[in-house]
């Protein structure tokens, strides 16, 4: 990484666009508008778009020759960053770039402003070059960390599509070992409101002959949770696409899931819990009971509570709709709950997205990661949720959902910190990537 290109990561850094802090809009803006920047710098076009209630850093740079013919690509980051609290845990300035040793800090270097960076370093070469073969689109947020959908409702309405889209958001799964994420899991936010009577009750005087919304509560989420099996109930598992032999055999070669549990410090939840871990957190649904209040917690008040409430979550496998099991966990709880409990079950989701493993874009994507670092990415899926990915599904766009951030580079945390080698290896693998989607059918 030369001086010059350090001096404009740095100016990218500084800017402190923390989406969660309405005093940080107009950082935010400023954000977009730098990214907008750099791509008219490049011989791009590009505009910071207003799209509802936020803005887009929309922008293009046309193939080097041919553009009528050859395919596009789009390609998707977010320029806005967590918070930096609490400040007095960093070592250096959080909006300062700093480079200590092997390592380059500072808030937003890898999530998700120094690989925005990266995928527009690599256009940079390419087009300056005459060298670049297929059309860029951009498509850039702000909004990412505070969970927004401006992005998911753009693509909605957008018509002109792609071939084929890279995000440059995630990580390896460990140095030097890349992983292409071809799965993200959806999820189902379920609020649950029980009430039982007109008023909370002596428990010595009608314990045991009256309603307690505190047990309905428990019996409607236990209706829904993993059986000793660590399986959901059935009617939570329609639609599972089930991941294929050749991803099995990827993942057999990771590290064990009871390593994976311990590091977390965490209790396998039954027996096969840590030989399962990865077809569970990647291609199953499971479901968690994320908080409960009813009654006086910390009090010893011997009552009976008629009002409880609750959040419970259902990760949806890849392939499974979010209509149908919202639909089918409601009908669950509302089954477990007894004659004369009043339920109330509010829920709202986002679909998991999946992209075939065979796709030409993917098998083209491991071929240029393997010329330009010498390895070959394994496929993997994450557990978590990204909106935008079933959105570019929808469009029968195939993503290339990859990065190269690492587990020890403090992604939302204090400290934040990216290996300096990765930039150029970085620039080099997209620069690559570019390059071999000009073999995308059309």
């Amino acid at each position: 990484m030369d001086d010059t290109w350090r001096s404009e990561l740095a100016e990218f850094l500084a800017i402190p666009s923390v989406s969660a802090d309405p005093a940080h809009r107009e950082d935010v803006k400023r954000a977009g508008e730098w990214v907008c920047d750099v791509i008219r710098r490049i011989g791009g076009t590009a505009e910071l778009t207003p799209f509802g209630e936020k803005e887009l850093a929309l922008g293009e740079i046309p193939a080097s020759h041919d553009g009528a013919s050859a395919p596009t690509v789009l390609c998707y980051g977010h320029f806005d960053v967590q918070p930096p609290a609490p400040l007095d845990l960093w070592e250096s300035d959080p909006f300062e770039l700093s480079i200590r040793g092997d390592w380059a800090y500072g808030r937003g270097i890898t999530d998700d402003k120094g690989q925005v960076w990266i995928l527009l370093k690599a256009a940079q070469r390419l087009a300056e070059a005459g060298a670049l073969p297929v059309n860029l689109r951009f498509a850039f947020d702000g909004e990412e960390e505070i969970g927004g959908h401006t992005i998911v409702d753009y693509l909605a309405v957008d018509e002109r599509g792609a071939d084929a889209a890279i995000i440059f958001d995630g990580g390896m799964l460990r140095m030097d070992v890349p992983v292409l994420d071809l799965a993200t899991r959806g999820l189902i936010a379920f609020d649950v409101k029980v009430q039982t009577g007109e008023r909370d009750l002596h428990s010595g005087m009608y314990g045991g002959a009256a309603l307690n919304a505190i047990h309905v509560l428990v019996r409607c989420f236990g209706a829904v949770l993993a059986g000793a099996d660590g399986r959901l109930p059935e009617p939570l598992r329609a639609g599972i696409a089930a991941p294929t032999a050749d991803e099995l055999a990827q993942w057999a070669t990771l590290s064990p899931g009871s390593e994976e549990l311990a590091t977390q410090g965490a209790q396998p939840l039954d027996a096969k819990a840590a030989e399962e871990f990865y077809v569970r957190t990647w291609a199953e649904p499971s479901a968690d009971v994320n908080g409960i209040i009813g009654g006086k917690p910390g009090i010893r008040n011997t009552t009976l509570s008629v009002h409880a409430s609750g959040e419970l979550s259902v990760r949806l496998a890849p392939g499974q709709d979010v209509v149908t099991i919202g639909r089918a966990a409601e009908r669950l709880m509302r089954e477990a709950a007894p004659a004369g409990a009043d339920v109330e079950i509010r829920w709202a989701g986002s679909p998991p997205g999946l992209v075939q493993p065979d796709a030409p874009a993917i098998r083209l994507a491991l071929d240029a990661f393997e010329r330009a670092i010498g390895v070959r990415p394994l496929l993997t899926r994450s557990g978590g949720t990204l909106p935008i990915m079933p959105a570019l599904a929808d469009k029968g766009i195939p993503t290339i959902l990859t990065g190269f951030g690492l587990p020890e580079s403090n992604v939302h945390s204090p400290n934040e910190k990216f290996l300096v080698r990765y930039f150029g290896e970085g620039i080099d693998t997209a620069a690559e990537l570019f390059t071999a989607l000009g073999a995308l059918p059309r």
